[in-house]
């Protein structure tokens, strides 16, 4: 399979630079089915579940993992949390210009921070030993949010606006470097109004991490390697997966995150969600069974993605561009801030 199976045409100006007021994007309903699509509003999406559905969201909190250090000669060295290691201190990061990243070198990040390169971790990415000031307690203040690199903000950082607009209502758990976007289109009333006409919702944890901003370089979709990410699942929440499949309600995941995440705890344990901390690589391609998630919400990925390879294993290629077509024809806006995709 060609990743150029999985691209298609997006003028720059579809790439949403802000997001609609949180609950008013637009939504296109898929059928995954018959390949039918129709096109609507987030407000609508109560109207699209049943009393029984189980939602499923990734409670993961965005954190302000990116930072700036300054080097004993005075040089600025960007640096981007990926994930803690073993040790408690250090982070695997990445860092630009790589160059600077010496083993040894010394990077003063403010506020009595200060993160020393402990050595080398996979292909391009560094180990960071910080001391001084806990790293807890200065990164709100040093730290920025990472956006991803096709929203474009004046001087390249994130502003006010994206502390809040790039987290969900309901995000919790500290650890992602990317926000799980299809999350951001929920609102505590569109939330209340799903409870109230019997859809349950269950919180999974997974922490979005560097995959998300990596581009497919190969030509070929199977050479293509997922970095890893962590996550957990409670024991409540998996009991409530469990019993949605086995009573035959629906799994309805939001987001590709929430997909991984039970779909890679269903491979571990032979079809079952199971609780506990897990690290997964799984990459979901055309042909992909789906062993837990019945129905999607999801936003407009970038072409040539794992996203898109995804959604598109989910709802047949032909299906998903197809709609990717109109709604470019349509004037959807895209990618992390862009509209959003109900898939069923």
């Amino acid at each position: 399979m060609n990743v150029s199976d999985f691209d298609f045409d997006l003028p720059p100006e579809a790439i949403a630079q802000r997001p609609a007021p949180r609950g008013t994007s637009r939504l296109m309903t898929l059928d995954r089915a018959t390949g039918a699509f129709a096109h609507g509003n987030v407000a609508d999406l109560p109207s699209f579940l049943y009393p029984g559905d189980l939602l499923v969201v990734n409670n993961t909190r965005v954190v302000p993992a990116r930072l700036f250090g300054t080097d004993d000669e005075g040089r600025r060295t960007e640096f981007l949390l990926v994930e803690k290691t073993s040790d408690p201190s250090t982070w695997d990061c990445l860092a630009r210009p790589g160059r600077r990243a010496k083993e040894g070198r010394a990077f003063d990040f403010g506020e009595g921070l200060v993160g020393t390169v402990a050595g080398k971790g996979d292909p391009g990415h560094y180990l960071l030993a910080f001391s001084g000031t806990p790293l807890e307690e200065a990164l709100p203040r040093v730290g920025t949010t990472p956006l991803p690199p096709y929203i474009h903000r004046e001087g390249g950082v994130a502003d006010a606006r994206d502390e809040e607009d790039y987290q969900t209502v309901y995000a919790k758990e500290p650890g992602a470097i990317a926000a799980p976007t299809a999350g951001l289109h929920l609102t505590p009333e569109i939330l209340e109004s799903l409870l109230h006409q019997g859809v349950s919702v269950a919180s999974v944890t997974l922490h979005v991490g560097i995959g998300t901003f990596k581009p497919v370089k190969s030509e070929r979709v199977e050479d293509h390697r997922m970095e890893a990410e962590q996550g957990v699942i409670s024991s409540g929440a998996a009991a409530a997966i469990r019993l949605a499949k086995e009573e035959g309600r629906r799994v309805v995941a939001v987001g590709t995150t929430s997909v991984r995440t039970l779909e890679a705890s269903a491979r571990e344990h032979g079809g079952r969600v199971e609780a506990g901390p897990f690290r997964t690589r799984l990459f979901l391609v055309p042909g992909a069974e789906f062993q837990v998630v019945d129905a999607l919400l999801t936003n407009f990925h970038l072409p040539r993605s794992t996203l898109l390879m995804l959604v598109s294993a989910f709802a047949g290629r032909e299906n998903v561009l197809a709609a990717y077509r109109e709604a470019v024809a349509s004037g959807y806006r895209f990618f992390s801030y862009g509209d959003a995709m109900f898939i069923a």
